[in-house]
Order: structure tokens, then sequence, then C-alpha cells
């Protein structure tokens, strides 16, 4: 009896990959993210860049950063995570910073960026997004762990079961 062939979505997502659940979501919201903060962005240097030009720039660096997540997440790759753990961390740090910075020093802030306020124009999602990033990124890196452990096992067991299949029939031949 043969096995059933891999559906279109399991080939086009592997198991190990941060594409699959909720990763899928996660990657949907970056990329909202990273286009409207990109367009805004792009906006603002374009047509009002004196008026506020740290507000703009650091929303120029938000568009960067959530484009650099989206691509890393949806690759899912082991080296596209440590990307992406950078990347959200940098995120997370920069949202704290500038939430930080933009309360305190409002004059610098004359025009709100995507993470000024702890991202309150948004909702408060430029906040809680790179830690969910961070969380989700954290289950695929024990799931990696616990991946790598079984197929040492079971690369082990395998082995095993060679060097007792090769002792018996070294057994048998009458060898031992």
């Amino acid at each position: 009896m043969s096995e059933p062939a891999a559906s279109p979505e399991q080939a086009a997502s592997p198991p190990d990959s941060t594409r699959t659940g909720p990763g899928r979501v996660l990657i949907a919201v970056y990329a909202l993210f990273a286009l409207s903060a990109s367009a805004r962005a792009a906006v603002q240097i374009a047509t009002k860049f004196s008026h506020a030009p740290v507000a703009y720039l650091l929303s120029g660096l938000a568009a960067v950063i959530y484009i650099l997540a989206t691509v890393t997440f949806a690759v899912g790759s082991p080296a596209a995570r440590r990307i992406a753990v950078l990347s959200c961390s940098v995120e997370l740090v920069g949202v704290l910073a500038v939430g930080t910075w933009s309360l305190a020093d409002r004059a610098t802030f004359p025009d709100a960026t995507v993470w000024s306020g702890y991202g309150s124009g948004y909702g408060f999602v430029p906040l809680v997004l790179p830690v969910l990033g961070l969380l989700w990124l954290r289950h695929w890196s024990k799931r990696a762990r616990t991946q790598e452990t079984v197929v040492t096992s079971a690369g082990d067991a395998d082995e095993a079961a060679r060097s007792k299949s090769a002792l018996r029939a070294q057994v048998s031949f009458g060898r031992y």
C-alpha cells in the first residue's frame, strides 16, 4: 500500500517552517505593516521632510524592519529565523525607545510615527507584534531542538538496529 501524496499546502510549507498555522497570520500582519509604514514614510519624506525629519526617518526605519521581518518569517529557514529574532528584537527596542521619546519630547515628534506613543495610532499593534513574533520564533526554536533530538535518537536507534542485525548474522554463521 502506498502512502498518500502530500497536499500542495504541505509541499509549500514544510513542517519546520514558521509559515504554518499562526505564522501565516503573523506574516500577513507584518506584510500589512510593511506596506503601510513604507507608504507613510515615503509620502512623509517626499512631501514634508523638513517638518519632522526625525519622525519621518524613524517611520522609514520601522518600514525597513517590518519588511525584513515579513521576508524572514515567510522564508522560515533556520538562518531566516535567526534574522527574524534580530529584527523583532530591534523592533521591540525601537517601539519602546521611540514610544518613550515621543511622549517625553513632543517637539521632536510634531507628526506621529508608527512607533510614537508605543504605536497608539495603530491600536498598539506595533508594541504587541514583536512580542508575538519573538514568542512564535521561540516556539520554533524549541521545536527545532526537539526535532534534532528525535532525529539524533532515531539515527542512533537505526545504527543500533544495524549493529544488532550484523551481530545476529555473525552469530548465526558461527563466528561467535
